[in-house]
Formats: structure tokens, sequence, C-alpha cells
């Protein structure tokens, strides 16, 4: 896949870029191991300065990068300018709670006398050049929630971005630079995804996180396993919808839409599969349905869109296949499901009824605006369906019965369960999944300690 900066609106070329040569990696990956030998004596005050620093400069750029955004990968620029606030505000966050995450641990003071110690702890040091390999569909927000907490633990990063996303990947180096970070504390690596495998082998990189494909998953987790270096993988989503009986169902079906469609629905955490009691299925389907159909989709620069072009052609393509693979098998189409003619990478707010296992998209993530529906007779029933799938991202329970909510917690097989409302992520809480999701965490405490060194400190008696 070439370089380049495509817009998805219009299909045209904007511009090129010629990918970096082995001189420059190399010349790069030296530079990020040298600065990490100084780097990691900073701190955190140190540290905490350039992050504020960074976000304010953010803040400032949230309008002119919001453009790129729009034009690299289709986000509607509202929802683009948004995404960097969001960035802006988790700097922040981590500019203001490092210190404390990452501080000193004591064990009680029995277990250390216990252990022949006059003193114990445990001290979070960090690991080094850490590689990220990230997606077009959140090209800002994906980066940040990984730099933001690697840099502020003392780690340097070197950025794999999409290929699509050129732009966006050089403005984060910049933007870093400008903030007064020392030059190599966090780099972008213009290379194609077949010269990951060579970075990740080398020696000087410590750890990887990834975001994207289960495909691209496993390659780098390959490669990791075999030279023994840390990862997090958060991988494809296929997250379940459930409304129960007792659940406001018009505030649901009005969440729904949006829970399924931010982004022209090219979002892992993206409700996907909307699970439907059968005492309230045909009132939230009517809704639901209603507020697809009534969604405005259109150009991603028109301050009124709501829904944008696909990121890519394939995409289109892909969810062409799974739509019309459902409809062979029986499925129903509520509204939707016809791509429309003209220019650009578009496919329209579609709803499917009447799913089943056989059909490819019951197995398979659909990563872009097509909601399946399903009817169950019962909270198992529920249950059973939300975790028929080898993903484990997220979910979302609608109900206001507290039996419901202690059951669907301690059943449902993904790594968060949002109640009465849809999946979001916060710099607060830890992010990632189970199964072929994924594993590891990012943001909260628990993501800026995957790439920390946990070590224990023993003083004899």
């Amino acid at each position: 896949m070439p370089i380049a900066t495509v817009n998805p609106a219009n299909g045209e070329t904007l511009r090129t870029y010629e990918a970096m040569g082995e001189e420059e990696i190399e010349r790069r990956i030296e530079l990020a191991e040298a600065t990490f030998r100084t780097y990691r004596t900073t701190g955190f005050y140190e540290r905490a300065g350039l992050m504020r620093r960074a976000a304010d400069l953010l803040e400032a750029d949230q309008k002119e990068i919001g453009r790129v955004i729009t034009t690299e990968m289709g986000k509607p620029v509202k929802q683009a300018r948004a995404e960097a606030a969001k960035c802006a505000k988790a700097m922040r966050w981590y500019a203001d709670h490092a210190a404390g995450l990452l501080a000193d641990e004591e064990p009680a003071e029995a277990d250390v006398k216990d252990s022949g110690a006059s003193r114990a702890l445990v001290r979070y040091r960090p690991l080094g050049p850490v590689l990220a390999v990230m997606p077009w569909n959140f090209p800002l927000w994906q980066v940040i929630r990984f730099a933001a907490p690697a840099l502020m633990a003392g780690n340097v990063g070197l950025l794999k971005h999409a290929s699509n996303v050129p732009r966006t990947a050089l403005y984060l180096e910049d933007l870093f630079h400008r903030a007064g970070f020392p030059e190599g504390c966090f780099q972008t690596l213009l290379i194609g995804s077949a010269a990951v495998d060579d970075v990740l082998r080398d020696e000087r990189v410590r750890a990887a996180t990834l975001t994207g494909s289960e495909p691209a998953g496993r390659a780098v987790a390959s490669t990791a396993g075999e030279m023994i270096k840390k990862t997090v993988l958060e991988l494809g989503g296929s997250d379940p919808f459930v409304v129960m009986p007792s659940a406001d169902v018009d505030r649901a079906a009005d969440v729904a839409v949006t829970a399924r469609t931010q982004n022209a629905g090219q979002s892992c955490i993206a409700a996907k599969r909307f699970i439907v009691h059968t005492d309230v299925y045909d009132a939230f389907a009517a809704r639901f349905t209603e507020g697809m159909r009534a969604l405005r989709v259109g150009d991603p620069m028109d301050e009124e869109t709501e829904v944008g072009p696909l990121s890519s052609e394939q995409g289109v393509n892909d969810l062409v296949e799974l739509v019309d693979d459902a409809v062979r098998g029986g499925a129903t189409v509520l509204c939707g499901g016809e791509r429309p003619d003209g220019p650009g990478w578009y496919y329209p707010p579609t709803v499917l009824a009447g799913v089943t296992r056989e059909m490819r998209i019951h197995r398979e993530e659909a990563f872009g605006p097509v909601a399946t529906l399903y009817r169950a007779a019962d909270l198992d029933e529920a249950v059973l369906i939300a975790n028929d799938t080898d993903f484990g991202l997220s979910s979302n329970v609608w109900t206001r019965e507290d039996t419901d909510v202690d059951r669907f917690v301690r059943d449902l097989e993904a790594g968060g369960v949002y109640v009465n409302g849809m999946t979001a992520s916060h710099p607060a809480l830890p992010f990632g999944g189970v199964k072929r999701s994924g594993y590891g965490r990012e943001l909260s405490g628990h993501g800026i300690r995957e790439f920390c060194n946990i070590t224990t400190v023993w003083h004899g008696a």
C-alpha cells in the first residue's frame, strides 16, 4: 500500500510520500536509544510541563489538524476536531496523574519483615524505545493514548502509522518537537507494513503496541514472542448492545444510532450487534431503524454531516460482500443496504434483521455503518448471543434491573460492560479486550504500567 493522502470523499490522491530507507530507519532507532538514555532520568515535573505544552499546541491546532484528518480518512470534520480536543484532555490527565500512578509502592510492614528486609518497595522504571503500530480510524487518539502515558513514564516512542494518514503521522512528530521534548523522544517512521518486522526485531526496540486488525496483531505478536518482547494488542471488536424490557427503549435506540455510526461505524468499540428482548424488540427496531435512516450522509467537510465516507474503496467492498451474503442467507434489510452511485467511498447506514449464525456478518466484524438485529427470549439467550463471537472488546447493556446488571457483568466476555450508555474511552479507565480482541490494557494506571520495568527493591536488615 503506498504512503499517500487520498481523499475518501472523492478518491483523489493529494500527495504521496517516499518510504524511509534502511539508513534513515537506522538513524531514527539509534536516536531513540540515545535519547532514552538521558530522557529516562528526567523527573515527572519536567515531563508534565512538556506534555501540557503539547496539549496546548494541539488544542490550538485542532481546527487545522481536524481538516487534515478529514481529508486523509473521511471523518466528519466536527468529529475530527472533537478527537483533537479529547487528545489534549488525555495528555493533561497523564501530566497531572503520572507521578501518582508510578509512585513507589511499599508492601505492608509485616510482609517486609517476613521477607527478611529492613525495607522493600516496588519501583516503576521505563523500558526504552517502544514501537507503536497504529490505525487510521482515530489517527490522533489511537497514538496519543499510547504516547502520553509512555512519554510520561520515561519511555520514547517510534510511530509506524497507517499508510493512508501520513500527514497526521508527521504532524504528531512535529507536535512533540514543538512542545520541547528532546529530539528523538517521539519519531514517525514513514514505512510500509513489510518493514515493521525488521524494526521490531531490532534489539534497541524494547516493546511494541498495536491497534489494528487480527492478522496484523498475529504478525506483531509472533515476532515479539520470538524476540521475547512485551506487547499490548487492541484488535477487532463485534460489541453487543443488549436491550432488556426494563430499559428506556427510546433512549436506548437513540444512543444505539450514535454507537453504531460514529466515525461512519469504523470503530472497534462501535456497537455492532443489537440484541433485544422480544418484549421490546419491535419498538426498539422501529425507532432504531428510523434513526439510522434519518442520518445525514455526505461531504465530511460539511459541518452538518453526520456520516462521511469510509476510508477506502476496499472498506466499502467488504461491507457490500457482508450485506449481500446476509441477504442471500435470508436476512431482511430494514434500511440502507445499497451502495450509492457517485464519487467517494460511501455506504449508507444499514440495519439487518433475521441474522443467523451461518452468515458471515454474524462471525466477522462489519467495519462500517451496518447494524445487525437479534431477538432474545430472555436474559440467558441474550448472554449466549452476546458471547457467540470470537471477539471480546466491550459491551453495552440497557436495563433498570440490578439483578440483570449483576448477571451481565459476571457473564459477558468482554473487556468492558457499559450500563445504560455507549462504550467510550476515557483516560482514567482501562481499555482493552479478551479473546481475539487482544490483550493488555491502554489508559489509566494499568496502561501507563504496561511499558514499565516493575522493579523489586529489597534492603537487607
